[in-house]
């Protein structure tokens, strides 16, 4: 056995010094990791453990704050790790590994249209932002089921020149989804010189769809099934082109054109039962905590 805890013989460990909820089942995690903030670029990602038994779970790097030593991730409540980390107090450890992944490529390219989707719109952020540094005139367009859920809003609005909201239920914005206000916009303005997608695989695969014809360059970043970050799992191999890849460490980012979604999307549902039983088994537990601590009368 090594030395420190168990946790830091799993991950580097460290310290969550602010949190605040965004948005309904969204949460602002501001973590302390002086190494990770200083080494941190657009598009990486780091791997998240709560505990030595938890589960590691890939988490983009929203922003960084090399000066301050901390990082922020935006976390959606959608399993059981995530769940779990929204108990989480302030002053709280965790296992925190990166920065992974290669970062986004960032060149003058003219005009980039950014398209983010409901979670998506959080990793989108420092792509945004350094592709505005690089001279780039950046739209984005932003898209949610519903106002609430289209995030971080001002934070993209100082990232873009120009900004367009879409909502499935017209509550902010246009009614519609990004896809309708991509297709717009080239048909009013022409063809923008580079694409960045980030949201539902769903979501990109129908952006890149539509970008491939018209033969507007297009990036993706994937959320596939990832156990390790390193390479060396296989688990969040994906087909680019042909080939197998590994999100970890050739991506998160691929050419949109080459991505195989369809299988992508099948691996995606491959834990589904399991996932489900251990939301399931976390709510039952956390009710029963909570009925502890309630005072009959």
């Amino acid at each position: 056995m090594g030395e420190g805890t168990p946790l830091e013989r799993r991950l580097p460990v460290a310290r969550l010094v602010h949190k605040e909820t965004i948005a309904p089942k969204f949460t602002r995690y501001v973590v302390s990791a002086p190494e990770v903030a200083r080494k941190h670029r657009a598009g990486q990602f780091v791997m998240v453990l709560l505990g030595e038994m938890g589960e590691r779970i890939p988490l983009t790097i929203a922003d960084s704050d090399a000066n301050a030593g901390t990082i922020t991730l935006i976390v959606q409540e959608v399993g059981k790790t995530t769940m779990e980390m929204a108990q989480l107090e302030v002053g709280a450890e965790l296992g925190v590994a990166g920065p992974l992944g290669t970062p986004t490529h960032i060149q003058k390219w003219g005009t980039c249209v950014c398209i983010g989707g409901g979670a998506g719109i959080a990793p989108m952020l420092p792509i945004a932002r350094a592709l505005k540094r690089a001279g780039n005139h950046v739209i984005s367009i932003l898209g949610g089921r519903s106002q609430d859920l289209v995030i971080l809003r001002e934070e993209m609005k100082a990232a873009s020149h120009e900004i367009i909201f879409t909502t499935d239920d017209g509550s902010l914005g246009r009614k519609g989804l990004v896809t309708h206000a991509l297709a717009d916009l080239v048909e009013e303005r022409g063809k923008p010189d580079l694409v960045v997608a980030i949201g539902p695989a769903i979501m990109m695969k129908v952006v890149s769809e539509q970008t491939r014809p018209l033969g507007i360059p297009t990036v993706v970043s994937l959320n596939s099934i990832m156990v390790d970050g390193t390479g060396m799992c296989g688990g969040c191999r994906v087909a680019v082109g042909g080939e197998s890849k590994f999100v970890c460490v050739d991506g998160p980012e691929f050419d949109g054109h080459e991505v195989d979604f369809d299988l992508l999307m099948k691996r995606q549902r491959t834990y589904l039962k399991e996932e489900e039983m251990a939301r399931k088994r976390f709510l039952e537990e956390h009710s029963c905590h909570a009925l502890q601590g309630t005072e009959v009368k």
